[in-house]
């Protein structure tokens, strides 16, 4: 009787700001740093609002194609500058940019459940394939997984400005399952990420399984403000949702079982 051959090994992808990089919190800690260099005047919790807002606005300008990477920093620069009384040319804006990214460049660091995650993930699922799907530039996003020291955990990076797609396209979930499918076949696929319908269910249409890691109890996913999380999730059985990534390995090591 001939034997069955292994199943081939599973893929569990992640995203990475946010989800294993504590982003929100080295923004916070970044534009504190930066506002008291600048003899700004205001409060560090209403500027750190003010902050990720404009990131999320501008930020997805440039994702849309509407500004370069650098005219999207620019124009965060300018806008908040301009709220605290300080008016900034093109240059001065680039400037200012690379001054505050020095100081949330040094507040980078992973989330607590980051790691143990990586290595329950290892000892759940024997053979398992790491990857990292992001939306932003290769260069950018490679640089804090070796300034985070987990790099070389993961098989492959896949960055939407190397790309061409941005999530929650279907495009840049199929070309990371073809990378690793270049290699070795590729089993049941994961992904992993904060946010519900960018990460969560644009894995969900690629064919994949979407984790939604919901850290914070949100009623509502922060990308789609007008539907509740928990009825999109009851509606897709492919979509499972976690409070902190040490809920990840036994999860997937149940769901991947069958």
């Amino acid at each position: 009787m001939s034997r069955r051959s292994p199943a081939p090994a599973p893929v569990v992808m992640f995203d990475l700001d946010d989800t294993l990089m504590a982003h929100r919190a080295a923004v916070a800690a970044g534009i504190t740093l930066h506002m008291r260099e600048l003899a700004y005047d205001g409060d560090g919790t209403a500027a750190s609002v003010l902050w990720h807002e404009l990131e999320e606005q501008h930020y997805h300008s440039y994702l849309a194609g509407r500004l370069t990477f650098e005219g999207q920093r620019r124009a965060r620069a300018r806008d908040f500058a301009v709220a605290h009384g300080d008016e900034l040319d093109e240059l001065a804006a680039g400037a200012w940019f690379d001054r505050y990214f020095e100081r949330y460049r040094e507040s980078w660091s992973l989330h607590d459940d980051a790691l143990p995650a990586l290595d329950a993930l290892a000892l759940a699922l024997p053979g398992v394939r790491l990857g990292i799907i992001t939306n932003g530039e290769l260069d950018f996003q490679s640089a804090k997984l070796e300034r985070l020291g987990i790099r070389d955990r993961f098989e492959h990076v896949i960055a939407s400005g190397d790309v061409g797609a941005t999530k929650p396209d279907a495009e840049i979930f199929r070309v990371a399952i073809e990378r690793f499918a270049a290699a070795t076949p590729v089993g049941r696929a994961v992904y992993i990420g904060d946010r519900f319908e960018t990460d969560a269910m644009g894995a969900a249409r690629a064919g994949l399984i979407g984790v939604w890691l919901n850290r914070h109890g949100a009623a509502h996913a922060t990308d789609l403000p007008d539907e509740t999380a928990a009825a999109r999730v009851a509606a897709s059985p492919v979509v499972l949702e976690i409070a902190g990534l040490d809920e990840l390995p036994a999860l997937l090591a149940a769901r991947l079982a069958d």
